[in-house]
């Protein structure tokens, strides 16, 4: 009973606290309110006249003398960016860093060590004078990491050494090797065609090197229409052109300014006879209407007997086959092809303009922000067809090696084959059906070698993290675990996945 007194008293209500009523006067007259838990906005105090009012209303919206402005009171803006500031800024390349480690032993490439077989999976340093030929042809791109280390660097591979080699061959044979060089992305298909340019400049031969050839097709520069003698129709980029020539001048003054205009050309200005090449590139370079006549008139002067070598070189060469972002007078896209500057340097391609003197002719491929070309695709997949043919033929030939019935079989079923069949299959090796293949684009690859620049060796491999250890970019001991599982989380040797997981990811 005293535990049922107490449970009762504690839940009894207290009568001696009195409860005063917070209703509004509102809902004491009987009338009703929505109900909401938003807070009252206090008014803003009133100004002087001339002077702007700003309430806070809601989500940050600010009245002020009559309009509407987002956000609250506007921020003070500073100084707009000039012209091309923007863009100077994203292609800006920084190679040199004062923070890394300087590697004292490191050798430079040079002539004499350029076809050594034991620099193989070594780091050697560009010298000072290719660097800024390297620089005036725009050879550095601001995505390698050229800004991590004291000063740049290459390493050898096995596709450098074989371009060594047939470097040295053309100077003795005055040969032209043409090929395009593909590979996924990060493989180092671009520094490789820099480690080209850097030998052919130690060799004192003329660097031609179209940096990209996506800035050329996407409409950017002013372009005219031009006849050629044949009665077709090009189109001319005289800005662009006369940008190029000032390129070439400064990669190659030294030799240009050694070499004299030997033949006569159709000019609309006068020409000195006995000016030189460095001289006669500039006047192109300073006056973008004569830029082409005088572009074309260089490579003329460049095939006269005595002239040094060409390297002749572009970048993004998938964006060379295909229709641009020029219209023509009847508003059509006008394809790569008519761009007079591409059709000059797939001319050199395609092997229907020599190089008397010899010369390297390179085009890269481009795995980023790439555009599907289904007939460059297709020739740029023959190592791999003719790889895995290959290895089908031999392990065909060691079967029928070992069954002497099969290989009875097989001829006899061979021999039933008919000849349309025969035909269809080697049709099938050519590009799908379904897609809209382009003739233009498959004379120029018809007999261009195709280079598949594959991942690094592990002995590569270890040589180029030992680099980054030595300039301070890694700091793990560099061994046999360490460079097994960096080759195999990279690809298989993928080196710009090597330099992403030793340089750039910190743990």
């Amino acid at each position: 009973m005293a535990n049922s007194n107490i449970c009762l008293r504690c839940l009894a209500r207290p009568t001696n606290v009195s409860i005063q009523s917070i209703a509004s006067p509102a809902l004491q007259h009987g009338s009703r309110t929505a109900f909401s838990t938003s807070a009252t906005l206090a008014a803003a105090p009133v100004k002087k006249k001339g002077s702007s009012v700003v309430v806070q209303k809601g989500a940050g919206a600010a009245f002020s003398k009559g309009r509407i402005q987002r956000g609250g009171a506007t921020p003070a803006k500073g100084r707009p960016p000039t012209e091309g500031e923007r863009k100077a800024l994203r292609k800006r390349v920084i190679l040199t860093n004062s923070n890394a480690l300087e590697v004292h032993d490191m050798q430079d490439l040079s002539v004499k060590n350029m076809n050594d077989k034991s620099m193989q999976g070594q780091v050697l340093g560009l010298p000072t004078e290719v660097v800024d030929n390297m620089r005036a042809v725009d050879a550095f791109k601001p995505t390698q990491g050229w800004s991590m280390f004291r000063r740049p660097a290459t390493l050898i591979t096995s596709h450098t050494q074989k371009l060594a080699d047939q470097l040295q061959s053309i100077e003795q044979e005055k040969s032209t090797v043409r090929q395009v060089l593909t590979g996924e992305r990060g493989s180092g298909k671009s520094v490789l065609n820099l480690q080209a340019m850097a030998m052919a400049s130690l060799k004192g031969w003329i660097v031609v090197h179209i940096p990209e050839a996506q800035d050329v097709v996407l409409g950017h520069t002013s372009y005219m229409p031009t006849k050629t003698s044949d009665g077709k129709i090009m189109y001319t980029q005289p800005t662009y052109t006369a940008a190029l020539l000032t390129k070439i001048v400064k990669a190659n003054f030294g030799v240009l300014s050694k070499l004299q205009l030997t033949l006569s050309h159709d000019l609309p200005i006068p020409i000195q006879s006995n000016i030189s090449l460095a001289r006669f590139a500039e006047l192109g370079a300073n006056d973008p209407e004569i830029a082409w006549q005088i572009y074309t008139a260089l490579f003329r002067e460049l095939a006269a007997e005595g002239r040094p070598p060409v390297a002749y070189t572009l970048d993004g060469v998938v964006f060379a086959m295909r229709p641009t972002k020029y219209l023509d007078a009847d508003v059509r896209p006008i394809h790569a092809h008519d761009l007079a500057l591409l059709n000059h340097f797939l001319s050199f391609l395609s092997g229907s303009q020599s190089l008397p003197n010899g010369g390297l002719v390179m085009a890269v491929d481009s795995q980023s922000n790439r555009p599907a070309v289904p007939t460059l695709d297709h020739a740029l997949q023959r190592p791999v067809r003719e790889a895995r043919q290959a290895e089908e033929e031999a392990h065909l030939a060691a079967f029928l090696a070992r069954d002497r019935t099969a290989k009875v079989h097989h001829e006899a079923k061979e021999a039933k084959v008919h000849p349309q069949l025969k035909e269809w299959r080697a049709a099938m090796t050519g590009p799908s059906p379904f897609l809209v293949t382009d003739d233009r684009v498959a004379a120029v690859m018809k007999d261009v070698a195709v280079v598949d620049v594959k991942g690094l060796s592990k002995e590569e491999c270890r040589g180029i993290m030992e680099y980054y250890a030595r300039s301070g970019m890694l700091r793990q001991r560099v061994d046999s675990v360490l460079v097994s599982e960096k080759w195999t989380m990279a690809g298989q040797g993928v080196v710009g996945e090597i330099e992403r997981g030793c340089v750039y990811m910190k743990v």
